[in-house]
């Protein structure tokens, strides 16, 4: 029986992943995702979280960039929303929709 492409592709993003830095560092340190570093590089170069700010993270799911921004943002409010389900986070408000609906617009405001 032959393999076809797409099992082919499966298998070396499976690999790719497994070797990736990223995906081990993240493990490690309990980031949902290997995502949460590239917000904390951006953060680091344009230093756009801060302390006491609103963020609406949109496309939240599984929650990398709203747990990193939860660490840096203490007493601000943070807003995640996604049409995928995400693993609660600590003082971060979860919507479970897709935000290009017209009728979620006033939700999140």
């Amino acid at each position: 029986m032959k393999k076809t492409k797409r099992s082919k592709k499966s298998r070396s993003w499976v690999i790719k992943q497994h070797r990736d830095q990223f995906v081990k560092k993240s493990k490690t340190l309990g980031y949902r995702s290997r995502s949460a570093f590239k917000l904390i590089e951006l953060n680091k170069k344009f230093g756009f979280l801060k302390n006491n700010i609103n963020l609406l993270d949109v496309g939240s799911s599984p929650g990398g960039w709203s747990q990193v921004a939860r660490k840096l943002i203490n007493s601000g409010k943070i807003l995640a929303i996604d049409i995928q389900e995400m693993d609660k986070i600590n003082e971060v408000t979860f919507l479970k929709y897709d935000f290009l609906d017209d009728s979620v617009k006033k939700k999140i405001l």
